[in-house]
Protein backbone atom coordinates (compact mmCIF):
# COMPACT_ATOMS: atom_id res chain seq x y z
CA UNK A 1 0.00 0.00 0.00
CA UNK A 2 2.76 2.43 0.84
CA UNK A 3 4.40 1.46 -2.51
CA UNK A 4 1.88 2.71 -4.70
CA UNK A 5 1.40 5.70 -2.38
CA UNK A 6 4.56 6.63 -3.24
CA UNK A 7 4.56 5.63 -6.70
CA UNK A 8 1.03 7.78 -7.06
CA UNK A 9 3.19 10.31 -5.67
CA UNK A 10 6.17 9.93 -7.95
CA UNK A 11 3.68 10.40 -10.96
CA UNK A 12 2.12 13.52 -9.87
CA UNK A 13 5.46 14.88 -9.37
CA UNK A 14 6.87 14.24 -12.28
CA UNK A 15 3.54 15.02 -14.74
CA UNK A 16 3.61 18.98 -12.69
CA UNK A 17 7.34 18.84 -13.88
CA UNK A 18 6.15 17.88 -16.85
CA UNK A 19 3.57 20.21 -17.63
CA UNK A 20 5.56 22.91 -16.56
CA UNK A 21 8.44 22.13 -19.00
CA UNK A 22 5.99 22.02 -22.16
CA UNK A 23 4.63 25.27 -21.13
CA UNK A 24 7.36 26.78 -20.64
CA UNK A 25 9.00 25.27 -24.30
CA UNK A 26 5.80 26.47 -25.57
CA UNK A 27 6.12 29.84 -24.59
CA UNK A 28 9.79 29.88 -25.43
CA UNK A 29 8.81 28.49 -29.29
CA UNK A 30 6.66 31.74 -29.69
CA UNK A 31 8.62 34.61 -30.91
CA UNK A 32 6.04 37.11 -31.78
CA UNK A 33 3.86 39.66 -29.56
CA UNK A 34 1.18 42.01 -31.11
CA UNK A 35 0.26 45.37 -28.95
CA UNK A 36 -3.10 46.61 -29.15
CA UNK A 37 -3.79 50.15 -28.72
CA UNK A 38 -6.13 52.48 -29.40
CA UNK A 39 -4.10 53.85 -32.25
CA UNK A 40 -3.64 50.90 -33.72
CA UNK A 41 -1.66 47.26 -33.71
CA UNK A 42 1.67 46.59 -33.63
CA UNK A 43 3.53 43.55 -34.49
CA UNK A 44 6.96 42.67 -32.47
CA UNK A 45 9.81 40.35 -33.14
CA UNK A 46 11.54 39.26 -30.42
CA UNK A 47 15.31 38.34 -31.02
CA UNK A 48 16.77 35.03 -30.15
CA UNK A 49 20.12 36.43 -29.43
CA UNK A 50 18.61 37.97 -26.22
CA UNK A 51 17.53 35.03 -24.43
CA UNK A 52 17.24 36.95 -21.26
CA UNK A 53 14.81 39.99 -22.45
CA UNK A 54 13.13 37.39 -24.13
CA UNK A 55 12.02 34.78 -21.57
CA UNK A 56 10.78 37.70 -19.09
CA UNK A 57 9.12 39.58 -21.57
CA UNK A 58 7.10 36.46 -23.12
CA UNK A 59 6.43 35.49 -19.10
CA UNK A 60 4.77 39.12 -18.78
CA UNK A 61 2.73 39.19 -21.55
CA UNK A 62 1.61 35.66 -20.94
CA UNK A 63 0.75 37.12 -17.80
CA UNK A 64 -1.20 39.71 -18.94
CA UNK A 65 1.25 41.95 -17.15
CA UNK A 66 1.12 45.12 -19.49
CA UNK A 67 -2.48 45.08 -20.18
CA UNK A 68 -4.20 47.87 -19.21
CA UNK A 69 -1.05 49.82 -18.90
CA UNK A 70 -0.37 52.84 -20.60
CA UNK A 71 2.16 54.57 -22.55
CA UNK A 72 3.91 56.86 -19.96
CA UNK A 73 6.54 58.92 -21.40
CA UNK A 74 6.78 60.05 -25.16
CA UNK A 75 8.64 62.36 -26.80
CA UNK A 76 8.48 62.89 -30.64
CA UNK A 77 11.32 61.81 -32.96
CA UNK A 78 12.84 59.76 -30.08
CA UNK A 79 10.80 56.86 -28.23
CA UNK A 80 7.42 55.63 -27.19
CA UNK A 81 7.63 54.01 -23.57
CA UNK A 82 5.57 51.58 -21.18
CA UNK A 83 5.75 48.93 -18.60
CA UNK A 84 5.57 50.84 -15.70
CA UNK A 85 3.00 48.98 -13.64
CA UNK A 86 2.21 51.97 -11.20
CA UNK A 87 0.31 53.66 -14.68
CA UNK A 88 -2.08 50.71 -15.06
CA UNK A 89 -4.67 53.07 -12.52
CA UNK A 90 -2.43 56.15 -12.03
CA UNK A 91 -4.54 59.05 -11.92
CA UNK A 92 -4.43 62.10 -14.59
CA UNK A 93 -1.21 63.90 -14.07
CA UNK A 94 0.39 61.29 -11.98
CA UNK A 95 4.28 61.29 -12.40
CA UNK A 96 5.06 58.00 -13.98
CA UNK A 97 8.63 56.09 -14.71
CA UNK A 98 9.24 54.63 -11.14
CA UNK A 99 7.79 51.88 -11.33
CA UNK A 100 9.39 47.91 -11.31
CA UNK A 101 9.31 44.09 -10.30
CA UNK A 102 12.26 44.81 -7.93
CA UNK A 103 14.66 42.96 -10.47
CA UNK A 104 16.49 43.49 -12.74
CA UNK A 105 17.68 41.68 -16.42
CA UNK A 106 21.63 41.47 -17.21
CA UNK A 107 22.58 43.66 -20.33
CA UNK A 108 22.94 41.59 -23.44
CA UNK A 109 24.48 44.27 -25.78
CA UNK A 110 24.91 42.89 -29.17
CA UNK A 111 26.64 44.85 -32.52
CA UNK A 112 23.79 43.34 -34.47
CA UNK A 113 21.21 44.81 -32.51
CA UNK A 114 20.66 48.03 -32.44
CA UNK A 115 18.69 51.11 -32.04
CA UNK A 116 17.15 51.75 -35.94
CA UNK A 117 13.28 52.73 -35.98
CA UNK A 118 10.75 50.05 -35.02
CA UNK A 119 13.73 48.57 -32.12
CA UNK A 120 12.25 47.64 -28.82
CA UNK A 121 14.64 47.89 -25.98
CA UNK A 122 14.52 47.72 -22.41
CA UNK A 123 14.48 50.84 -20.32
CA UNK A 124 16.56 51.26 -17.14
CA UNK A 125 18.35 53.67 -14.05
CA UNK A 126 21.31 55.70 -14.97
CA UNK A 127 25.00 54.45 -15.14
CA UNK A 128 25.71 56.38 -12.05
CA UNK A 129 23.51 54.16 -9.78
CA UNK A 130 23.70 51.38 -12.41
CA UNK A 131 27.09 50.90 -13.89
CA UNK A 132 26.73 47.48 -15.34
CA UNK A 133 23.56 48.46 -17.41
CA UNK A 134 21.05 46.02 -16.26
CA UNK A 135 17.64 46.54 -18.09
CA UNK A 136 14.56 47.20 -15.66
CA UNK A 137 12.44 43.72 -15.81
CA UNK A 138 9.42 45.68 -17.29
CA UNK A 139 10.28 49.18 -18.28
CA UNK A 140 10.18 49.44 -22.51
CA UNK A 141 10.56 51.32 -24.85
CA UNK A 142 10.00 51.13 -28.69
CA UNK A 143 12.31 53.84 -30.94
CA UNK A 144 10.73 56.40 -33.27
CA UNK A 145 13.68 58.70 -33.21
CA UNK A 146 14.92 60.61 -36.85
CA UNK A 147 17.19 60.24 -39.82
CA UNK A 148 20.92 61.18 -39.32
CA UNK A 149 23.38 62.29 -42.05
CA UNK A 150 26.78 60.45 -42.03
CA UNK A 151 28.66 63.12 -40.68
CA UNK A 152 26.84 62.69 -37.74
CA UNK A 153 27.22 59.30 -37.28
CA UNK A 154 30.89 59.93 -37.74
CA UNK A 155 31.28 62.49 -35.32
CA UNK A 156 28.90 60.38 -32.75
CA UNK A 157 31.79 57.67 -33.71
CA UNK A 158 34.75 60.38 -32.79
CA UNK A 159 33.30 61.18 -29.16
CA UNK A 160 32.62 56.98 -28.21
CA UNK A 161 35.27 54.83 -28.75
CA UNK A 162 32.15 52.10 -27.88
CA UNK A 163 30.45 52.73 -30.90
CA UNK A 164 31.43 51.99 -34.48
CA UNK A 165 28.66 51.60 -36.83
CA UNK A 166 28.23 49.11 -39.19
CA UNK A 167 27.59 49.73 -43.07
CA UNK A 168 24.23 47.91 -42.02
CA UNK A 169 23.74 50.29 -38.88
CA UNK A 170 24.68 53.27 -41.36
CA UNK A 171 22.54 52.77 -43.57
CA UNK A 172 19.69 52.18 -41.68
CA UNK A 173 20.31 55.24 -39.45
CA UNK A 174 20.17 57.18 -43.03
CA UNK A 175 17.45 56.07 -44.42
CA UNK A 176 14.81 54.63 -41.39
CA UNK A 177 16.54 56.42 -38.90
CA UNK A 178 16.57 55.60 -35.17
CA UNK A 179 18.59 56.56 -31.83
CA UNK A 180 22.31 55.82 -33.15
CA UNK A 181 23.41 57.29 -29.79
CA UNK A 182 21.65 54.32 -27.48
CA UNK A 183 23.80 51.74 -29.07
CA UNK A 184 25.47 49.53 -26.51
CA UNK A 185 23.66 51.62 -24.02
CA UNK A 186 20.66 49.81 -23.47
CA UNK A 187 19.79 46.03 -24.37
CA UNK A 188 17.71 46.02 -27.58
CA UNK A 189 16.15 42.61 -27.74
CA UNK A 190 13.36 42.66 -30.71
CA UNK A 191 11.59 44.89 -33.46
CA UNK A 192 8.52 45.63 -35.29
CA UNK A 193 7.59 43.90 -38.25
CA UNK A 194 4.44 45.13 -38.72
CA UNK A 195 2.72 48.58 -37.93
CA UNK A 196 5.41 50.74 -37.44
CA UNK A 197 3.40 54.12 -38.38
CA UNK A 198 1.78 53.66 -35.42
CA UNK A 199 4.56 54.67 -33.76
CA UNK A 200 4.94 57.84 -35.22
CA UNK A 201 0.65 58.26 -34.61
CA UNK A 202 1.64 57.35 -31.06
CA UNK A 203 5.11 59.64 -30.54
CA UNK A 204 2.42 62.90 -31.99
CA UNK A 205 0.38 62.69 -29.03
CA UNK A 206 0.23 66.11 -26.73
CA UNK A 207 2.16 65.66 -23.70
CA UNK A 208 2.69 67.18 -20.05
CA UNK A 209 5.80 68.64 -18.65
CA UNK A 210 6.83 65.00 -17.49
CA UNK A 211 6.39 63.66 -21.33
CA UNK A 212 3.58 61.43 -20.17
CA UNK A 213 0.37 61.95 -22.93
CA UNK A 214 -2.66 64.49 -21.79
CA UNK A 215 -4.41 61.28 -22.56
CA UNK A 216 -3.89 57.69 -21.84
CA UNK A 217 -2.85 55.78 -24.21
CA UNK A 218 -3.87 52.24 -22.96
CA UNK A 219 -1.83 48.60 -24.10
CA UNK A 220 -2.76 44.99 -24.21
CA UNK A 221 0.37 42.96 -25.39
CA UNK A 222 -0.76 38.94 -26.08
CA UNK A 223 0.98 35.94 -28.34
CA UNK A 224 0.70 35.34 -31.84
CA UNK A 225 3.08 33.07 -32.79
Amino acid sequence: MKRSAIFFCSFLINLILFNNFYIEAQMNAKSVVELETSYGNIKIKLYDETPLHKENFLKLVSEGFFDGQIFHRIIKDFMIQAGDPDSKNATPGQPLGFGDLGYTIPAEFNKELYHKKGALAAARQSDNVNPERESSASQFYLVQGRVFTGQELDLMEQRNVHIKFTDEQRNAYTTLGGTPHLDYMYTVFGEVIEGIDVIDKIAAAETDKRDRPLNDIKIKIKLIN
